[in-house]
C-alpha cells in the first residue's frame, strides 16, 4: 500500500506543490520564502517521519499571508489524499511536547470531519522574522479544513513566541504520525460507521 499524496494549487496569488509520504523517514525539502514557516514545516516532516516536499511561490511583496495559507491548504489536501480510505489506521492520537518553558498538547482524530480547537498564551510577540504569530491558528484551520480531521491544540503556558509555535508543530507532527500509523490488529476502517 502506497500512502502518498501530491497536490498542486495555483491561484493569482500563489503557486504551490506539496508531496507527502506518510511512511517516509523524515526527509524534508521545503521552500516557501517564509523562513520561519519553512522551519515549522521541517519540524512537521522530521518529527512525523513524513517525507515532505513543499515548493511555494507567493506574493510575498504584499505579505506572507497568502503564501502560508495556500501552502497549509495544499498540505491538508495532500495529507488527506495520502490517507486514502484510512483502512487499518490507528485514527486517534495525542502528543505532548515541551520546548524549554513552553508546552504543547495535541490530540487528533482522523475522523473525516474538520474541527479545530486552539488555545495558546496571549500577548505573544507579533512577529518571528517575516512570520506573523497570529497565522499559527490560521495554518491549523486551513490544514484541518482540507485534511478533514478534528484537531485540538493547547499550549497551557509559554513565553517565547518561537518556542510556543515550534512546540505546537512538533506535537502536531507526533500526533499525526501516531494517528496515521497502521495498526496490525485493525483490518478494516476504525469506525462503527464503516467509513471515515
Amino acid at each position: 500500500m502506497t500512502r502518498k499524496g501530491r497536490v498542486e494549487r495555483t491561484t493569482k496569488e500563489t503557486s504551490v506543490v506539496v508531496e507527502i509520504d506518510l511512511d517516509g523517514t523524515g526527509q524534508v525539502d521545503v521552500s516557501t520564502g517564509v523562513g520561519f514557516y519553512d522551519h515549522m514545516l521541517d519540524q512537521l516532516g522530521r518529527h512525523g517521519l513524513f517525507d515532505l516536499t513543499v515548493k511555494t511561490e507567493g506574493d510575498l511583496h504584499i505579505d506572507s499571508h497568502h503564501t502560508i495559507e495556500d501552502t497549509s491548504l495544499a498540505l491538508g489536501a495532500a495529507f488527506k489524499q495520502a490517507l486514502g480510505d484510512k483502512r487499518g489506521i490507528v485514527r486517534f492520537a495525542n502528543a505532548s511536547v515541551p520546548l524549554d518553558e513552553s508546552l504543547a498538547q495535541v490530540t487528533v482524530d482522523l475522523s473525516g470531519r474538520p474541527y479545530l480547537v486552539h488555545t495558546e498564551p496571549e500577548g505573544l510577540a507579533p512577529m518571528i522574522g517575516a512570520y506573523d504569530t497570529t497565522m499559527t491558528r490560521h495554518i491549523l484551520e486551513s490544514f484541518v479544513a482540507q485534511a478533514q480531521v478534528a484537531l485540538h491544540v493547547h499550549v497551557p503556558y509559554g513565553r517565547n513566541a518561537h518556542h510556543v509555535v515550534e512546540c505546537q508543530f512538533k506535537a502536531l507532527a507526533r500526533a499525526l504520525r501516531y494517528a496515521s500509523e497502521i495498526d496490525p490488529r485493525q483490518t478494516g476502517i476504525p469506525s462503527t460507521k464503516g467509513a471515515l
